[in-house]
């Protein structure tokens, strides 16, 4: 891939209602599959809340495409790793919107290191703080507020099961995550709410040319059976399937959009 090329973060298809009026806030919609997701969710009639960490115009500019969607935006500031922030931003939704309907916590940060040894301890604290920390200040959170009916999705990633030798830190993350979301389910299935999660493989994010060595930029995602990086928009469908009452039931699971890479679970 060309470090430059964009990503495809718009719906695919015309909305048909399925998240009709629904509240959804998606952590890390500013970019990436966050954005798509979000994107998606508002064309299904959704209210949806877009958090942004650092860059406040790439979030105003997510927000105004919901905006051209039509549907209601609230578009807030997050860091994942301060668990107030976490617990003032669902606060926010519902002093806001009414209601927390659906909660995606997505956001989430890597970067390569071909020798693990090399790895920063304090790298290794803030990786775990944003990537596993935060889902679960955030889950915290949206639990006060959630009645039947809700749902949690987690966005958690193909090397959870298959591991990265440059992403050694990022994959125990991402292992955590898949733990802590089937754990929830199980405590969660007999009060009505549904945890699942998405396992994207390779998908081409700015995070991508952001974090990644030149080379393997240049080869991402040509080692799966599909021999291409997917897009955001190519996984965002499945947060959809997770978010909607097309899943009802379904709990404890995890869909996987990674062109082809078999796993198991």
């Amino acid at each position: 891939m060309d470090r430059d090329a964009p990503a495809d973060f718009s719906p695919r298809f015309a909305g048909s209602g399925r998240l009709k009026d629904k509240v959804c806030f998606v952590s890390g919609s500013s970019s990436g599959i966050g954005r798509a997701v979000a994107r998606l969710y508002a064309a299904e009639g959704a209210k949806v809340v877009v958090t942004w960490h650092k860059d406040e115009a790439e979030g105003e500019e997510a927000a105004a495409e919901i905006r051209a969607e039509g549907a209601e935006v609230l578009l807030l500031q997050l860091d994942a790793t301060d668990r107030d922030n976490c617990f003032a931003a669902i606060r926010q939704t519902v002093d806001h919107f009414g209601r927390l309907n659906v909660l995606v916590a997505n956001a989430g940060i890597q970067k390569s290191q071909p020798d693990f040894t090399k790895v920063d301890p304090d790298w290794i604290h803030t990786i775990f703080a944003t990537n596993v920390f935060g889902y679960m200040w955030l889950a915290q959170a949206a639990l006060e507020k959630m009645t039947e009916g809700a749902a949690l999705i987690f966005t958690t990633s193909v090397n959870a099961y298959r591991g990265h030798k440059y992403l050694i830190d990022y994959s125990a993350t991402k292992g955590a995550e898949l733990g802590f979301l089937r754990a929830l389910a199980a405590s969660l299935a007999d009060k009505g709410i549904r945890v699942n999660g998405v396992a994207p493989g390779p998908i081409w994010t700015p995070l991508i040319g952001e974090t990644m060595p030149e080379e393997d930029v240049a080869n991402f995602g040509q080692d799966v059976p599909m021999k291409r990086p997917g897009q955001p928009n190519e996984v965002a469908p499945s947060f959809l399937f997770l978010a909607c009452e097309d899943s009802s039931y379904i709990t404890g699971q995890v869909l996987h959009p990674n062109g082809g890479i078999p796993v198991n679970g």
